[in-house]
């Protein structure tokens, strides 16, 4: 029996899932938890509605009763005005009361607008929901475009549940780039830990409005880190008193009629304002774009700060945002308040009594502070919550697939075993799982087939597979032992009419980048699909062979596909480190059927001409 045809034959493999594997608790049906934790909160919108329209008809009704008050107290003249302060101490308690109503009703719609999602994802209509992080595809990556990682309807739209920009950033970085085994080893425990935290991504999810933080963490870090404009404390000290005997001064002007002291600190204000304009200037502008918008950065924070994970590694990165004195939420929310209040500039009365009171100057003089105190660990800090939200995007991708395999990972030869794969992005139902092996002596697989039948889904299958194995998440498998890769990918190779190249040239460009991978210490792993498509018939077996031959002899393994026969010759050329499988078609009643199932061997017919004749060409 062929090497390749042992693993291709149906049935049952012995299950031995990697140790990771047994740490994850796997809920009895996900789907039941999302849909009774939904209508739990839909009751709580219900019920805050409920509250809302009993306080705002109370409001109603104390101000009738005040209206009443004042027309006994002023028109009338028989009761004292004093009483008129019971209602209006009644009204603003209500008015307290009617906001924290309505911040609980706005929290309650963000998180049944967070499980409808959830639901969306099991019932395979997430496309369009989510961010899609097109902003991390680069055309020049060896995989990303061809896999689909980032885009509508992609695999970093259905994993991210992150709030923050460096959440996404992290994410993004673990499917764009392999992880060492050891570290892909401490992801499955932190998983395992926080896949039932159901109430934590839920609080994540609530924070703040629907909208992630646009903070910009590179950038934010930087300016942490950059050395302080502003002198010490004693320039801010004067600052503090300036603006103090400003105020006393126009007081004693008000009161008394002392109008020169009031001149003479107008112009102590101005030239404090003369002698710190330039360097006041560029601490404004220093942090005004990195450090916007950080209010819910600090609620983020401020929820980790609360958990306690026993995970290794999420126990270290729990311990990166703890700093002595004021928590880092704390300092976060501080920063924030600086900058609206800086914001506050643009406000007509801060416009006219800022100068007075030194307001940019003291605003500036405070920012450098906070730098001087918390600056230095923004950095810890926004990768350790970043990389908790990355994991509780996998979290919660694992948790909703409790039949998803963790990969084990193999030391020693290069290795990829793959038994019942699917595509994660296809509807469970309608995936066609096939099984996968390359290792020892088989190294490349040539996969034949007319078109639609599943070829590039097998490739796209193997490395999105691979992209979820070693970012740290499930594969979706029965089974998947791997050794570390580097992945390059010619799936998706197009002509550019800008950039003024053909799809042949595109493709020769991807598979020279491809060819160089291998001088990296990671094994190779190609996929290739329809392998020189854009050239004559005699060149591409020629050059297909000597591509693939070339790959093999430096290490790499690998599938490619081809619908040209003239290909299938490639595995008698590098026999028996390659082998020929391929996917059926048929044609019945005029219509082209498909089982994707790989088999052994090349494909034995054709029903291109019988289709051509179906719709009435004369061939």
């Amino acid at each position: 029996m062929h090497p390749a045809d042992s693993w291709i034959e149906s049935g049952e493999y012995i299950m031995v899932q990697a140790g990771s594997s047994r740490l994850k608790p796997m809920p009895s049906d996900p789907r039941h938890e999302y849909a009774q934790r939904l209508e739990m909160r839909r009751a709580g919108v219900a019920r805050q509605d409920r509250r809302h329209r009993t306080i705002a008809n109370l409001r109603l009704l104390v101000f009738v009763i005040a209206a009443i008050l004042a027309w006994l107290a002023w028109g009338r003249g028989v009761l004292h005005a004093f009483w008129l302060a019971l209602p209006a101490g009644a009204f603003a308690c209500l008015v307290l009361m009617h906001d924290h109503v309505l911040r609980a009703r706005r929290a309650s719609e963000r998180a049944v607008a967070y499980y409808q999602k959830a639901l969306a994802r099991l019932d395979g209509k997430w496309t369009g929901q989510g961010e899609t992080g097109e902003r991390f595809l680069d055309p020049a990556h060896p995989y990303a475009e061809d896999l689909d990682l980032f885009g509508p309807g992609s695999l970093f739209e259905l994993l991210s549940t992150a709030r923050t920009r460096r959440g996404e950033e992290i994410l993004a970085a673990w499917l764009l780039a392999p992880a060492d085994p050891t570290v892909l080893r401490a992801r499955h425990q932190a998983l395992a830990e926080l896949g039932p935290m159901l109430d934590l991504r839920e609080d994540l999810a609530v924070l703040g409005e629907d909208v992630r933080s646009g903070v910009h963490p590179e950038a934010l870090a930087a300016w942490g880190e950059a050395p302080t404009l502003l002198p010490s404390r004693r320039a801010r000290i004067l600052a503090f008193l300036i603006a103090c005997l400003t105020v006393a001064a126009a007081v004693a002007w008000a009161a008394l009629g002392l109008r020169d002291l009031f001149f003479v600190m107008i112009a102590a204000d101005a030239i404090f304002i003369a002698r710190f304009r330039r360097v006041v200037q560029r601490v404004v502008e220093a942090v005004e774009q990195p450090a916007h918008d950080l209010a819910l950065l600090a609620q983020v924070l401020a929820r980790l700060e609360r958990e306690r994970f026993t995970a290794p590694r999420l126990v270290e990165l729990r311990a990166a945002l703890d700093v002595e004195g004021r928590p880092a939420s704390a300092r976060i929310a501080r920063l924030n308040r600086l900058l609206e209040l800086l914001d506050s500039r643009d406000n007509v009365v801060i416009r006219v009594v800022g100068p007075l009171l030194l307001w940019t100057e003291q605003l500036a003089f405070a920012l450098e502070a906070w730098r001087r105190l918390s600056g230095p660990a923004l950095r810890r800090w926004l990768a350790a919550a970043g990389e908790i939200e990355a994991l509780c995007a996998l979290a919660a991708y694992a948790w909703e697939h409790p039949a998803d395999a963790f990969p084990e990972f193999a030391s020693g030869p290069a290795c990829f075993d793959g038994y019942g794969l699917a595509h994660p992005l296809l509807d469970e139902s309608r995936a066609v799982r096939n099984s996968v092996q390359l290792g020892g002596g088989l190294r490349v697989l040539i996969v034949s087939g007319s078109n639609m039948s599943g070829k590039s889904t097998l490739l796209r299958t193997v490395g999105v597979n691979l992209v979820l194995a070693q970012a740290g998440a499930p594969v979706r498998a029965r089974r998947l032992r791997l050794s570390p890769w580097a992945l390059g990918a010619s799936i998706r190779t197009l002509d550019s009419l800008r950039g003024g190249t053909s799809r042949f040239y595109a493709e020769i460009t991807r598979l020279q980048q491809i060819m160089k991978l291998t001088a990296a210490p990671l094994p190779v792993l190609f996929l290739l699909d329809e392998l020189l498509h854009g050239t004559n018939s005699h060149d591409r077996r020629i050059g297909g062979e000597a591509i693939v031959r070339g790959l093999v002899e430096r290490g790499a393994m690998g599938l490619l596909t081809t619908h040209d026969l003239a290909l299938a010759h490639i595995a008698e050329a590098l026999a028996p480190r390659a082998a020929n499988v391929h996917f059926q078609d048929s044609l019945e009643n005029g219509r082209m059927t498909f089982d994707y199932r790989l088999h052994p061997g090349v494909v034995e017919k054709s029903n291109a001409l019988e289709l051509m004749r179906s719709v009435g060409l004369d061939v």
